[in-house]
């Protein structure tokens, strides 16, 4: 029999796809039918567009064989919803984590009573659709597959394996129905019960569940490629494991064990594990985390439990609810089926502060009076983004708040919101807080320069003071060394942009969370920028996330975690990780896997919010980027996703390559 991993990493399993007409959207608009109705229009049209498809030896089925999403809205439509309204992204849901529980016990049956007309609609599409891959496999001799879809989706799962299947029929229907981003949420809880009662029952083993847990992992990379990001990989299909239960009781479980061996095994970019941890979590946790980590997938990524948690429940949280946090797509705290939250609406752009302070002609008196000016640009700053507006559209007061999201009918009725807040993004902190610690050490202590001396060499990029250039860049303190200067830069800073947003309310009666995430716009607020006063040159990016300067002189990994776990994440807690990049040699050893889990402990007892490891080959690298085809499957953590690295756009290819290699 084929190897189903195998064919998945060729991309074989892609010749099945057909396109379907892009015209939906003009049709709909001749026939004046409403938003809701377009949706569950286009639903019904995709679903039975879908051709059931079996591949190679799985257990559990459904594949996309549309491979687009045409529009339900024509661009004159679009243009009219962006003058009204405020439009985020695609306009569609994305970023949340739907309930998937109660449909996973109780049946589709049961959850179309509960929905109104287009819910019902949606539903006997969905069904329709489950009876036709229950009849092929029937005709293809798939005794097992045909069995199971008899009871499910119509009822509840009563197996581990019926589970795993109707999870997979919900999260292949949202994805139909135009979200995106839609994550997988607390996997190893809501589906231990059915795991549970399995082994207890002697219908499996732990071999028998872990190949089903292997087989059901497969199943997120049957048609990654075909959701909306930035780049190939960046789909939002994320999974957190272990942490706390509701009532706060450990809840790393077997399961848990299960999934992080699964994906040490698959080695492929998805679903993309996040590890919820403490300064409790037992070193065997941290050392299970890291044996993933050397299997170069880019993550896990860790969250500290101790400190989201008590973050969440001072932004009004219940705690319950905050004990059950997840991450979204790439970091940002969600609250599974409660939180109806917008968790990247816009960013802060910390270096672009910095350079707006150092134009406004004043030649400060004192580093304290400068940073005083910095803390009135961040409320500035602020002030744009929970105004929401853009270059698209200029409107009165009174509605430049609103915001307008496509209906999406299924979605909507498996989420119960009680959340409705708004995350920012806080780009380049590491460059900020580098280039406040040269203007502190050389403008006003050694007064090696004036502001505007230094305004000019950073607008002619220093290429007329290239021992200025060499000083800012090289010997200057920088985030990641343990200086006081710039890490105290770094928690002024991230204090001040809390400060700015606390209290605010935003147009769906929540709140606004500061955090450290940077996105793409390591790249794109970069570009647009001069150079900085911490020696970056014009069109160098920023470091990833919460992360020091690509170019930043450090010694080790320790000093890192030092500086980057000073700062106050209670408060700017919407998310963003420290990145670091280790040699893949480090994880050679026995030895070197428990120093690094040690490293990650560390950060965590430490204070620190969330951390992200690369294992990394810069030559490997290198040659992938001349011979791709040998390395199809090399992967790599671009910001809060992995992707394989062939797949990559060359600007993010190369970032990662330019990141320091750290070794212990």
């Amino acid at each position: 029999m084929r190897d189903l991993r195998e064919l998945l990493l060729n991309r074989e399993h892609r010749s099945m796809r057909h396109a379907v007409p892009d015209n939906l959207a003009e049709t709909y608009s001749a026939l004046g039918l409403d938003p809701r109705e377009r949706m569950t229009r286009r639903f019904e049209y995709l679903a039975a567009e879908e051709t059931p498809v079996f591949l190679p030896g799985e257990k559990i089925v459904f594949a996309r064989t549309v491979s687009n999403i045409p529009d339900c809205f024509t661009v004159e439509e679009w243009a009219k919803f962006k003058k009204e309204n405020y439009i985020h992204e695609l306009g569609y849901l994305s970023n949340i984590c739907p309930g998937y529980d109660t449909v996973i016990r109780d049946g589709l049956l049961a959850h179309r009573e509960r929905g109104d007309e287009y819910v019902k609609r949606e539903i006997d599409a969905l069904l329709n659709l489950c009876d036709r891959y229950q009849a092929a496999a029937k005709e293809q001799g798939l005794e097992e597959v045909a069995d199971i879809l008899t009871r499910i989706p119509r009822q509840g799962a009563k197996t581990f394996r019926e589970a795993l299947q109707l999870f997979r029929i919900l999260h292949f229907s949202l994805w139909l129905e135009g979200n995106y981003h839609v994550t997988v949420g607390r996997f190893d809880q809501y589906m231990w019960p059915y795991l549970e009662a399995d082994l207890a029952e002697g219908r499996l083993t732990e071999e028998e569940a872990y190949d089903l847990v292997k087989d059901f992992f497969l199943t997120f990379n049957k048609d990654n490629d075909l959701y909306v990001g930035v780049q190939q990989g960046d789909n939002g299909q994320s999974m957190v494991l272990g942490g706390m239960t509701r009532d706060g009781k450990p809840a790393f479980n077997l399961l848990s064990r299960l999934c992080l061996r699964a994906s040490c095994e698959n080695k492929m970019i998805d679903p993309k594990i996040n590890l919820r941890v403490s300064a409790e979590t037992p070193d065997e946790i941290y050392e299970l985390g890291t044996q993933l980590t050397k299997a170069g997938l880019g993550f896990p990524q860790y969250s500290n439990d101790d400190v989201v948690i008590d973050a969440l429940v001072r932004l009004g949280y219940e705690l319950e609810d905050a004990r059950d946090y997840v991450v979204a797509a790439c970091w940002e705290f969600i609250i599974p089926k409660y939180g109806m939250e917008v968790v990247n609406i816009n960013a802060l752009c910390f270096p672009k502060v910095l350079d707006t302070t150092l134009r406004q002609g004043v030649e400060y008196a004192s580093y304290e009076e400068f940073c005083d000016a910095v803390a009135q640009q961040i409320d500035q700053e602020c002030d744009r983004i929970v105004s929401l507006r853009n270059e698209q559209y200029e409107k009165s007061s009174e509605t430049a708040h609103h915001v307008w999201f496509v209906p999406s009918p299924l979605m909507e009725s498996l989420m119960s919101p009680k959340y409705h807040n708004f995350g920012a993004h806080g780009t380049g902190v590491a460059t900020a807080a580098d280039s406040m610690a040269a203007i502190r050490k050389y403008v006003f202590e050694e007064k090696l320069l004036t502001f505007a001396q230094l305004l000019e060499a950073v607008d002619s990029d220093f290429a007329n003071n290239p021992e200025l250039l060499h000083r800012l860049r090289y010997e200057a303190p920088k985030m990641g060394q343990n200086h006081p200067y710039p890490d105290e830069a770094s928690c002024f800073l991230l204090e001040r942009y809390a400060d700015s947003l606390d209290g605010r309310p935003n147009c769906m009666g929540g709140k606004w969370r500061a955090g450290t995430g940077s996105a793409m716009f390591y790249l794109r607020h970069a570009a647009e920028l001069p150079a900085s006063p911490d020696g970056r040159r014009k069109n160098e990016p920023f470091g990833a996330n919460f992360s020091p300067s690509l170019f930043a002189r450090i010694g080790g990994p320790f000093s890192v975690i030092q500086s980057f776990s000073k700062q106050n994440f209670r408060r700017a807690c919407n998310g963003g990780p420290l990145t670091m990049e280790f040699s893949a040699s480090v994880f050679d050893t026995e030895e070197g896997i428990r120093k690094t889990a040690k490293l990650v402990q560390a950060y965590i007892r430490n204070g620190g919010h969330q951390l992200q490891l690369n294992a990394v080959n810069p030559n490997t690298l290198r040659d992938a980027q001349k011979n791709p085809e040998a390395y199809r499957g090399l992967i790599v953590r671009i910001w809060g996703w992995s992707a394989y690295f062939t797949e990559l756009d060359k600007e993010y290819q190369d970032h990662v390559l330019a990141r320091q290699e750290y070794s212990l």
